[in-house]
């Protein structure tokens, strides 16, 4: 052994006889180097460059683990230029121990993006089952006011998406309020802390509509907008939501759920908001063409009664009495002569009618001597075999009625019977 160290006969450090740094560091080297090369999967979470060589960092997709990495420049060379921090990428790695500093890196040998097409079909497969549940239908997606009092906002702290909406909502309508929910837009917390981000400001009586906002970014960055978990939150919001995410063509699956889907931060406010000084223009036009269409209404009224008046029908009222009064003397002498004629003949026929009556009545047969002979009974005495001697009778006369007796009778024989 070096500086001849007795050591241990078994071959390992002890107190009495303990092992240089470099013996160990050595030893490290050798055991890592060993391990070989592997193809590992994670996120770059760090990339810079130094020299022409990438130092970095690769974190795990789901557990809390990173592991430093190294490129050097002649493996940069043959690796895609389009990697960056944020991508999803699968590597070959060696462990490297570097004696020197004490410190072991994963020197890439190759690395590459992974999962975009795996990625890809779980995304369909989550809308298409989105879909067939009804949560892209137009009839579910709620208008959004006119002119909101309070817009809820949902974006980065300090990030460019922010600053786009509140610059372009206030230009466009300057009194207009913002409720702001900072939260990440990228990474293992963005979908938690969205999700409660719009629960808050769901649940806020105040806000008239919610915009998640985020600037443009690579596809993986944006796959936080197509979790389920946060879809199905934006689903059961109660609030207007508008889906302000990425440039015009990115579109996360959150941009079919909610009610409004904005292709940039600046769109949404100005499909959010309406524009003050064009909502006045319009005003002022309604205003020009509503007077307008009365003073054309009114003239054609006035000229309209003006042609009435003119008429000769209206020019005077003497017309209406002159044209019928000779009509009108007609009619009255045709009706009084019709009515003395009417007269006349019912004073006639009322005549006639009262000769018959006489005539026929019994009082002008009493008048020329006859009486009417009634029995004890009051019946009338048609026979004289209906009254027996000594029977009592009631004469009626002409001018009144007497009482006698019946002496005796004597029968009639009538001709032509």
């Amino acid at each position: 052994m070096p500086g001849g160290l007795v050591t241990d006969p078994t071959g390992l450090p002890t107190a009495d006889a303990p092992w240089p740094v470099a013996v160990l560091a050595e030893k490290i080297k050798g055991w890592i180097d060993r391990l070989g090369t592997a193809w590992v999967e994670g996120e770059i979470t760090q990339w810079g460059v130094s020299g022409g060589n990438v130092y970095g960092k690769l974190k795990d997709l789901e557990a809390d683990a990173t592991v430093g990495f190294t490129i050097w420049s002649s493996v940069r060379s043959k690796l895609p230029d389009d990697l960056k921090q944020g991508d999803r990428v699968v590597a070959l790695l060696k462990p490297n121990y570097w004696v020197k500093g004490g410190t072991l890196s994963m020197q890439v040998f190759e690395m590459r993006h992974v999962g975009i097409g795996d990625l890809l079909e779980r995304l369909e497969k989550l809308r298409q089952k989105l879909q067939a549940e009804g949560l892209f239908d137009a009839d579910r997606k709620k208008r959004l006011p006119f002119l909101p009092h309070c817009i809820g906002l949902i974006t980065g702290k300090d990030s460019d998406a922010e600053k786009d909406v509140l610059r372009n909502a206030q230009l466009r309508w300057p009194s207009v309020a913002f409720r702001v929910q900072h939260a990440a837009v990228q990474g293992d917390r963005a979908v938690g802390e969205v999700t409660a981000a719009l629960a808050r400001l769901d649940a806020d009586p105040d806000v008239d509509v919610i915009i998640i906002a985020r600037g443009g970014g690579d596809f993986q960055n944006l796959l936080v907008f197509s979790d389920e978990t946060l879809l199905r939150a934006a689903a059961a919001c109660t609030t207007p939501l508008v889906s302000a995410i990425g440039h015009e063509a990115d579109r996360p699956l959150l941009d079919d759920i909610a009610d409004l889907r904005a292709s940039t931060p600046t769109d949404a406010a100005k499909r959010v908001v309406p524009d003050v000084a064009e909502e006045l223009g319009r005003v002022q036009q309604a205003r020009v063409r509503i007077g307008a269409r009365m003073t054309g209404l009114i003239t054609a009224e006035i000229d309209r009664i003006g042609q009435l008046r003119s008429r000769p029908v209206l020019a005077g009222s003497s017309w209406i009495v002159d044209e019928r009064s000779d009509e009108l003397t007609r009619w009255v002498a045709r009706g009084a002569e019709l009515v003395d004629r009417a007269l006349e003949r019912a004073t006639t026929s009322v005549a006639e009618l009262a000769g018959q009556l006489r005539s026929l009545s019994p009082q002008r047969t009493l008048d020329r001597g006859y009486a009417i002979a009634q029995l004890p009974g009051g019946a009338v005495l048609r026979s004289s075999a209906d009254a027996a001697p000594g029977t009592r009778l009631l004469l009626t006369l002409a001018d009144g009625s007497v009482g006698t007796t019946v002496d005796s009778t004597k029968t009639t024989v009538q001709k032509g019977r």
